[in-house]
């Protein structure tokens, strides 16, 4: 039986992460998955009952788990907390320890709901992209690193089996897509990002049928804007990735539509991709949309049952066509919209 581990966090982080958990509790009983669930402390929630954010209790939990399901840490409440004891520093040790590194952060825009969308209708009309970030090496992790009341230092570095991986991660992506692959870089004025670049396309010899380009930075973050539709997988280093994919983000038009997984070596992790809005938390009017479409990805990429992953994104096309929740213009709470994902269920096909 699959066990998921839950991870509420903070804000609205346990409002929409229940509401992805009824959703895959509806599915569970249609599809007879048998699903086990249990919650553990993670982010703010953690420090204040256990002095961390990822404390052992966790630890434990996620390993012994199929999957894990996270919604959203932090706040204003521990932002003035050591550094090392910080809920996003919670998040850098999960990954790490489940040898977590690639992201994978997909933006679409869904059919007849172009108008959400920043961007100009006929710009947004198709946009589906998929952003592969390099998750557990780069600027954030590399080494030295420091601060003196002179100068702060970090070190942008990536071996060869790190960017090997995560390339062959983007090129499998694109066989399942539509074969395109923009590898993102800065090669022109950094050696690892040269480094990058030829790594990548020495993969790139083992997927002739996979169609390659390369881009830097900052011409792809305005290609993303202008011809966001031209792409099909975005795969780049950690820094350059957390940008573009939170850039890539808002072209559905809400953060509260963008799902998230993280995959590696030990227990896959989803999350939205949103904060913890904890302006919001508790008037049960929080999207939980990226929530549940992260319980989608979970269903495929950990339970490896896409077709019922497929119906749980048509139900939510459904429901966000017929009343979305305040945030998109619309009246539904956030129990509303869950419910209107669950009733959709039944009625939408694979």
């Amino acid at each position: 039986m699959p066990k998921i581990a839950l991870l509420p966090g903070d804000g609205i982080g346990p409002e929409v992460t229940y509401a992805a958990v009824d959703v895959l509790k509806a599915a569970d009983q249609a599809f007879g998955l048998g699903l086990e669930f249990e919650a553990f402390p993670f982010g703010g929630n953690a420090i204040d009952a256990h002095g961390e954010p990822f404390p052992e209790v966790t630890q434990r939990g996620c390993l012994e788990a199929d999957a894990i399901l996270l919604g959203a840490i932090g706040g204003p409440k521990w932002d003035n907390v050591p550094r090392h004891l910080r809920a996003e520093t919670g998040l850098l040790a999960l990954r790490k320890a489940h040898g977590l590194f690639a992201n994978l952060r997909p933006a679409k825009v869904l059919p007849g709901l172009e108008h959400l969308s920043p961007l100009k209708p006929e710009i947004a009309r198709g946009v589906d992209v998929l952003v592969i970030r390099e998750l557990t090496g780069g600027i954030y992790f590399g080494e030295p690193r420091g601060m003196s009341e002179a100068e702060g230092w970090n070190t942008e570095r990536y071996s060869k089996p790190e960017v090997e991986r995560i390339a062959r991660v983007a090129f499998e992506a694109a066989r399942k897509r539509r074969n395109q692959v923009c590898s993102v870089d800065k090669a022109n004025v950094l050696e690892v990002g040269e480094f990058w670049r030829k790594t990548v396309d020495e993969v790139h010899r083992y997927y002739p049928d996979v169609a390659l380009e390369h881009q830097y930075v900052d011409a792809m973050a305005m290609h993303l804007i202008t011809r966001p539709s031209r792409f099909d997988v975005v795969v780049t280093g950690n820094i350059f990735g957390d940008i573009l994919s939170d850039l890539a983000s808002v072209l559905p038009g809400s953060l509260g539509l963008l799902p998230s997984a993280s995959l590696g070596e030990k227990t896959p992790l989803f999350e939205p991709v949103h904060g913890s809005a904890p302006d919001i938390a508790g008037k049960g009017i929080a999207n939980p949309t990226a929530a549940i479409l992260s319980a989608a990805m979970l269903l495929t990429h950990a339970l490896n049952r896409s077709d019922i992953a497929k119906r749980v994104e048509n139900a939510v096309t459904a429901a966000l066509s017929a009343n979305p929740t305040p945030d998109l213009g619309g009246k539904a709470s956030t129990q509303d919209f869950t419910r209107q994902v669950i009733e959709a269920l039944d009625r939408v096909a694979a």
